[in-house]
C-alpha cells in the first residue's frame, strides 16, 4: 500500500458533488483531508489517499473525469 497526495481543484457544480466520499466508497483507497479552501466558484483540497497505486489511480481519474483538476503533490 503506498500514499500518494494530491490536490483536487474544483469549479463550478463539482464542488456539490460528493467526490471524496465517492473515493472511498467506489474504490480502495482510504482518503484523508490534510488541508481545504472553498469559495463561492472555486475550491481545492489537498488529500492523501492510501492504496494499490493502480487502484488510486483508477480514482483519479474518476475525478478528472468529473472535471476535477488533479495535481499530485510531493510528500514533505
Amino acid at each position: 500500500m503506498a500514499r500518494t497526495t494530491v490536490r483536487l481543484t474544483f469549479r463550478g457544480d463539482a464542488r456539490n458533488d460528493p467526490i471524496i466520499y465517492r473515493l472511498g466508497q467506489d474504490y480502495k483507497v482510504v482518503t484523508n483531508i490534510r488541508r481545504a479552501d472553498v469559495g463561492n466558484d472555486t475550491g481545492w483540497v489537498e488529500l492523501d489517499l492510501d492504496g494499490e497505486p493502480a487502484e488510486v489511480d483508477r480514482a483519479l481519474e474518476y475525478c478528472r473525469s468529473r472535471g476535477i483538476g488533479v495535481d499530485k503533490l510531493e510528500h514533505p
